[in-house]
């Protein structure tokens, strides 16, 4: 992304244009700890936003790395971390670009993904692939829309099948294993456990 993405999104959390930002963590992630989904171990928070389910995470024993691109979204996270004891590797960066020295046993991808715009889209598929090792989980988070344009874009769910392709990835039963999530802004999202092959 460009330094003017970064600028942009800057001035969407100054402004207070975060309708993606729930205020609160996902219901969907509770229902992954719940369920034994994810349990503790070492996790990505690409596009984290303030990111409310980093000090949750942390609590429960996750060893949590989160990035963003807004500064003041991250200066938000590292104060909450902060007041409530936790740490974790807070980062400023562009998803894009960032380069683990080892990849993780989990991703938790919830409002990045629908962020970027479409175009994007395989470039990150690639990072999210390469940042997890061989059987790590992509708990993810499918923003549904109905339209088009964006931010946040429409993730349908036939393409994202085709972007996280069977070669790459292992889908759950959607019968058994996937979530509709209410969004406060009156959308949902679909929540898939994918697992990397």
């Amino acid at each position: 992304m460009t330094a003017s993405t970064a600028e942009q999104w800057e001035s969407r959390y100054r402004s207070g244009e975060t309708g993606w930002d729930r205020g609160t963590a996902s219901p969907a992630l509770d229902r992954w700890l719940q369920s034994g989904v994810l349990a503790p171990c070492r996790i990505l928070v690409p596009g984290c936003g303030r990111g409310h389910e980093v000090p949750h995470l942390t609590e429960l024993g996750f060893d949590v790395t989160a990035i963003d691109i807004a500064p003041s979204a991250v200066s938000h996270l590292e104060k909450e971390l902060a007041g409530s004891g936790q740490t974790a590797e807070v980062m400023l960066g562009d998803v894009l670009d960032f380069e683990p020295e080892q990849p993780f046993d989990a991703v938790y991808e919830q409002t990045c993904l629908c962020a970027l715009p479409p175009e994007a889209w395989p470039a990150y598929e690639a990072r999210l692939h390469g940042w997890l090792k061989s059987g790590g989980i992509l708990a993810a988070l499918f923003m549904q829309t109905g339209k088009d344009g964006g931010p946040p874009y429409h993730c349908d769910m036939s393409g994202m099948r085709a972007l996280f392709d069977d070669q790459r990835w292992t889908w759950p039963n959607p019968e058994t294993e996937s979530s509709r999530i209410p969004h406060p802004t009156g959308l949902h999202e679909f929540a898939y456990p994918l697992r990397r092959r």
